[in-house]
């Protein structure tokens, strides 16, 4: 394996790699579709960036679909009940399960989930950190 940041200036970046890894594996499941916009005014209660991410989930219920944070990835889960006794002449609406993910960088939350006409809608807010320089005391060997 070619590793890509194996530069010796960039110490503990190894997590990134495999953090690109895991979104490239992400990227080729195209179910469900969803749209990622950056929010001009941010979310609300806070004073950096915001992103929205809007999933088509057409079908699904609230109780369909859980969103979570695992690991620093915001993993959206969607799985439908089959209803029993139903024929179908044509089935065009999938009810299948998904699992959509995205990796989270460093001061990204997640602000709220609201489920509307079929869109589930996720806020993101860029949580401004303050640079901190602390001095390391240096101790005498023996």
């Amino acid at each position: 394996m070619t590793r890509l940041l194996n530069s010796p200036y960039l110490l503990g970046f190894d997590h990134l790699e495999r953090l690109l890894e895991r979104s490239a594996k992400a990227a080729a499941d195209g179910y469900p579709p969803y749209n990622i916009e950056a929010l001009a005014q941010g979310i609300a209660g806070t004073d950096g960036q915001g992103f929205r991410i809007t999933l088509a989930v057409a079908g699904f219920a609230k109780d369909d679909i859980t969103v979570s944070v695992e690991d620093r990835q915001l993993v959206i889960r969607g799985h439908q009940i089959e209803a029993d006794g139903k024929t179908f002449l044509h089935r065009g609406i999938a009810a299948r399960q998904f699992l959509r993910s995205f990796v989270l960088a460093d001061g990204i939350e997640v602000k709220s989930a609201a489920l509307e006409n079929g869109l589930l809608k996720i806020d993101l807010a860029r949580i401004e950190s303050k640079p901190e320089v602390r001095v390391v005391n240096i101790e005498s060997g023996g």
